[in-house]
């Protein structure tokens, strides 16, 4: 039954709509609890939570001491586990079982912010798994990215969408397979990067893609045309319109923890980046490619602008029965294998991803590497041949590092320049390892044995070894949802233990 705010309102939302899935929501909501408490409870853990004053662990789970005294107790949490599911939390006597009703009673600083958000999380969620699953495999490149319905792996606010009701979920989230039908905005005077097509041009205005909840909640009164029909990808604000062409959208509203708009400094800086990290990833002789920025607009603030991208499947030889799928779905395709196959096939995607990452750090580009924007070209057997990656708008470029290998820096500023060793590092290893291996393992004793054995052979370089011998860097993504500036203080980091048995010096 429905007990919160956010349960009841999808339910009252979902009768009208959709009233045949009324039930399968309602049944749903137990396991999206659970599933939302179980990655709150690792970040309570294992972040560096202010409040926290100690941590205890024993053979049958761990206590955290609070700053006021009283004690959290929970069963034991491994930071790389996807399959576990904590179904509640002890807190001096009380037993929560609902992630959003524990923040409530903790009521630490900002705590009232954080529990509407996974209010919004677990109801959101119980809708996606509401999703029908496919009866075949995907025939179409873009139906890979829709067959996940649970979100990010580990962040409690997976699957928030404050400002999306039921039937606007059902209407543009990928898990429910819709068509979306874009609207367009006539701008004089557009800035644009790159080679804005014709067919998105009228006159001298240029013609911006907008998603249509971004119409209806946030560019009122707009006029507006008609746009291309599109099927919307892992993203969910990222569509297929069809022509090896994929459209990124601005979408004013905080999905899982950030407001996804496109700021003036992609507009200004996307086209140049993706001419630079393409032209350096030749350099890896055919391991990595790049999903080229074709083109971006904007009209001069974040919510009205698009980026035009090149399709990743275009990197396919689908003639040979290859396809394209992001490293956050590798584990349902390779779901089938047998235990051995499947960990030979996750130890071959680790050995290519993490060579190559960080082959191209050491060269100076710190790739955002996680389950989302790298994606691998696998064979029919699950074999990943190359790897792919787009979306550059959050990676990193030390000039210092371009320069000792000869390589002049690109004619870019701002926040996307940065010599850090330190948040260098952080950028590839807190997105590869975390966003994509780690779930791709789903605990740490395989997660370690992978890293072993992907690491084996590698070139050494500085970066490889801190890999093999310190504690991994993960964003701290409960922490950073309470913090006093969410939006401005960027991103907060916590250390993981080291899940290999043996570290390799």
């Amino acid at each position: 039954m429905c007990r919160t705010a956010a349960e009841r309102t999808l339910a009252a939302e979902l009768e009208p709509v959709r009233p045949g899935l009324t039930d399968a929501y309602a049944a749903g909501l137990p396991g999206a609890r659970a599933a939302v408490l179980t990655r709150l409870w690792r970040g309570l853990v294992h972040e560096p939570l202010p409040w926290v004053a100690a941590r205890t662990t024993d053979r049958e789970g761990v206590t955290l001491r609070l700053d006021d005294g009283r004690r959290l107790r929970g069963p034991l949490s491994d930071p790389w586990a996807t399959a576990a599911s904590v179904t509640g939390l002890d807190l001096d006597g009380v037993r929560y079982d609902h992630p959003a009703e524990l923040v409530a009673a903790l009521a630490v600083p900002r705590g009232g912010r954080l529990a509407a958000e996974l209010d919004h999380s677990v109801a959101s969620l119980a809708l996606s798994r509401t999703a029908p699953r496919r009866a075949a495999p995907p025939a179409h490149p873009w139906e890979w990215e829709q067959t996940e319905t649970d979100g990010h792996p580990y962040h409690p606010g997976c699957r928030s969408r404050p400002g999306f009701s039921a039937a606007e979920q059902l209407a543009y989230a990928p898990e429910h397979r819709p068509v979306v039908d874009l609207r367009l905005a006539a701008v004089e005077g557009a800035a644009v990067s790159g080679e804005w097509p014709g067919e998105l041009r009228d006159g001298t205005a240029v013609l911006i893609p907008v998603h249509p909840w971004q119409a209806e909640h946030v560019l009122t009164g707009l006029p507006l045309r008609p746009g291309p029909s599109a099927h919307p990808l892992l993203s969910l604000r990222t569509l297929d319109i069809g022509g090896d062409t994929h459209v990124k959208t601005s979408l004013s509203t905080r999905l899982t923890s950030t407001v996804r708009d496109i700021s003036a400094y992609t507009v200004t800086h996307a086209v140049a980046t993706s001419g630079f990290v393409e032209h350096l990833v030749r350099r890896l002789d055919g391991r990595l490619r790049i999903a080229r920025t074709l083109a971006v607009a904007g009209a001069g603030n974040a919510d009205l602008a698009a980026l035009l991208r090149e399709s990743p499947h275009v990197h396919a030889d689908t003639a040979a029965g290859e396809r394209v799928v992001p490293a956050a779905v590798l584990p349902a395709l390779l779901a089938h294998h047998a235990p051995d196959e499947r960990l030979g096939r996750v130890v071959e995607f680790a050995r290519l991803a993490l060579g190559a990452c960080l082959d191209l750090l050491d060269l100076g580009v710190a790739l955002e590497a996680h389950g989302q924007n790298l994606l691998a070209v696998v064979d029919a057997d699950g074999r990943t041949k190359r790897l792919v990656y787009r979306d550059l708008a959050d990676i990193r470029i030390s000039p210092a590092r371009l320069a000792r290998h000869g390589i002049p820096a690109p004619p870019l500023s701002g926040r996307l320049l940065n010599d850090d060793p330190a948040a260098l590092r952080r950028k590839v290893l807190g997105s590869l390892v975390t966003g994509a291996l780690g779930p791709l393992a789903g605990d740490a004793p395989t997660l370690g044995a992978v890293l072993e054995a992907a690491t084996r052979d590698l070139a050494p370089t500085p970066d490889l070894h801190v890999l093999r011998t310190e504690p991994l860097p993960a964003k701290a993504l409960t922490l950073m949802r309470l913090d006093p500036d969410p939006d401005g203080g960027g991103d907060l980091w916590t250390a993981l233990p080291h899940p290999a048995p043996a570290r390799r010096s």
